[in-house]
Order: C-alpha cells, then sequence, then structure tokens
C-alpha cells in the first residue's frame, strides 16, 4: 500500500508541541483535514477537539504499542511526525513503553504504508549507550527509527520554552519565589530554544525530499547556566532572585526515595540526570540544514513570561 493524499500523521497530538504543530500547519494554508492526529485516550483526543474549527484534524485514538491499530491510522499519510516521549518514568509509565515499544510499532507501520519520511522529536544527549535510562531509552528509538525502511529525520532538542511549556512555569515559578533552591547552585549548562522554532523545524523536516537519514541537533542561539537562565528571566521584569544551593548528593537522595515510595514521583534519579545533563552546543549545522533563523533568547524569555512583561 503507498499513501495516497499526502496526509500528515502525528502522533502525541495532544501535548503542547503537537497542538502548536497542528495550528501552525492550518496557518500555513494545509487543510486541516490533511493532518491525522494520533492520541491514545479518549481524554486527549478531546484537548485536540478544542482546537478552534479551522484547525481541527481528524483524530485516531490507538494503543502506541500496537502496530497493526497504528497502521490502519497511518493509511494514506505519507509523513510521521512523531512526538512520544516521557521525562519521567513511574510505575504506569515506563520507558521502553514510551520510546522503544512505540518506535517499533510505528516503524513497522510506516513501512507498511509507504510512508516517505519519519520526523522524531528526542533529545540532546539520547544514546543507547548512556548510562541515565532515560538518555538511553531515548536512544534506542533513535536507533529503531533510523534503521526503519522509512527514511528519518531525528531532531534532537534541550529545554524548549514557550506560553503553556512546562520549563516556562517552571521558570516562572523560579522567578517569584522568595528563595529559589538550584541544585549545584544552578551549574548545569543550558540552551533553551524557543517553541516557536521547534515547530518551524519539524515542519522544514517534513518538507525533506531526499532519502538520507538525518539526525540533527539543534538548541537556541544561548548556552548559559541555569542561574544565569533565571537571573537573566528576572532581570526583564525587574526582578532579584534570591538562591539556596542544593548539593547534588541531596538531589539524588530526595530523587531516589521519591522514586521508590511514590507512584508518581515528582522527581526520578533519571529525571535529574536529564535536568543535570549539560547542553552546550553549535547549533547552526542544523540551523543551515533546516533553513531556520533561531528567536534571540531574551525575546523568548518576554514570551515566556507574558505579553504584559510580568511573571505571574
Amino acid at each position: 500500500m503507498t499513501a495516497q493524499d499526502g496526509r500528515i500523521l502525528v502522533t502525541g497530538a495532544n501535548g503542547h508541541l503537537g497542538i502548536r504543530l497542528i495550528r501552525s500547519l492550518a496557518n500555513r494554508g494545509s487543510a486541516s483535514e490533511k493532518v491525522r492526529a494520533l492520541v491514545r485516550s479518549e481524554r486527549a483526543a478531546n484537548v485536540v477537539r478544542n482546537l478552534p474549527e479551522g484547525c481541527r484534524p481528524e483524530i485516531c485514538i490507538v494503543d502506541y504499542g500496537d502496530a497493526e491499530a497504528i497502521e490502519t491510522a497511518a493509511r494514506g499519510c505519507d509523513r510521521i511526525v512523531h512526538l512520544i516521549g516521557i521525562l519521567k518514568e513511574t510505575r504506569s509509565a515506563r520507558y521502553v513503553d514510551a520510546h522503544e515499544s512505540a518506535s517499533s510499532a510505528l516503524a513497522r507501520a510506516a513501512e507498511r504504508v509507504g510512508a516517505r519520511r519519519i520526523v522524531y522529536m528526542s533529545i540532546l544527549g539520547a544514546d543507547p549507550a548512556e548510562g541515565n535510562a532515560c538518555l538511553s531509552s531515548k536512544g534506542g528509538a533513535e536507533r529503531i527509527l533510523l534503521g526503519c525502511r522509512v527514511p528519518a529525520t531525528v531532531i534532537r532538542v534541550p529545554m524548549v520554552l514557550g506560553p503553556g511549556e512546562i520549563a516556562s512555569f517552571a521558570l516562572r515559578g523560579k522567578i517569584r519565589a522568595p528563595l529559589t533552591p538550584l541544585v549545584r547552585g544552578g551549574a548545569t549548562f543550558e540552551q533553551p530554544i524557543d517553541a516557536e522554532d521547534v515547530t518551524a523545524a519539524i515542519e522544514n523536516a517534513l518538507a525533506e525530499e531526499t532519502t538520507d537519514e538525518l539526525v540533527l541537533d539543534l538548541a537556541g542561539p544561548e548556552p548559559l547556566t541555569h542561574r544565569e537562565l533565571v537571573c537573566r528571566a528576572a532581570e526583564l521584569i525587574g526582578r532579584r532572585p534570591r538562591f539556596l544551593p542544593v548539593p547534588l548528593t541531596a538531589a539524588s537522595l530526595f530523587a531516589r526515595l521519591a522514586e521508590r515510595f511514590g507512584d508518581d514521583p515528582p522527581l526520578t534519579p533519571a529525571m535529574l540526570g536529564v535536568l543535570e545533563h549539560d547542553d552546550r552546543i553549535d547549533p547552526s549545522p542544523a540551523c543551515a540544514r533546516l533553513g531556520l533563523t533561531l528567536t534571540p533568547l531574551d525575546e523568548t524569555l518576554r514570551r515566556c513570561l507574558g505579553e504584559d512583561g510580568t511573571a505571574s
């Protein structure tokens, strides 16, 4: 079977990035019926249904580990955006299911429907050989998709900042707090990227006509420590945050205990490892390949803090 009408399949379509991508495709002139959204529950489907009428895609509810169900949903789609992934593993949400199993099912389905390209969103540091369980699992998913007969583009990104993004809420909370605890005093290097730039990267990758397999490390224009990032954001709204340095050993102990005794812990060792991973790369090769001009960091921060320039 081959794709007939150029539809775009988006997995994990109910997430912030999926919703932003669907909106952008509609705004750029792609008819909403050309996007097919894959979600795993009725609750997730309702998130997509709440899009404005002109942006609403076709919705399919599937088990992400069911290759046959994904194949049925993917029929007629020649391009696939794979957004499924988790940062925190819990007793009910395992890395292997969210990453490797879902990617295996998707790869088999993509081959059977004759898709032309898969675009997979990964994270900086992903590597099957990594000691960190999350980064290793994401790397395993990359390897599965890159071994697929359908050409794949893997785009690795760091912290994503934009209205509604979890990282943006966390940053705003740190600015508002009377005393902000920072692991290792905020020494971790970060290179946050604007959510709109990530959306543009996906759209441009979808337009790729070659059969090349691509792995692109993409990030924002400036690397800086986490402490510097919080101070930079606070300065834009005239605040001066106070910090409480937290030793990594203390944070690690808390994460281990939270994981052992909680069904849905606020922090796990693997999650902490990803958050403490240093992100410092040259994004220019990826930008050149994808035709991107990155949004300046201060512009991104202003948008994250609210259009009125406040952190409330």
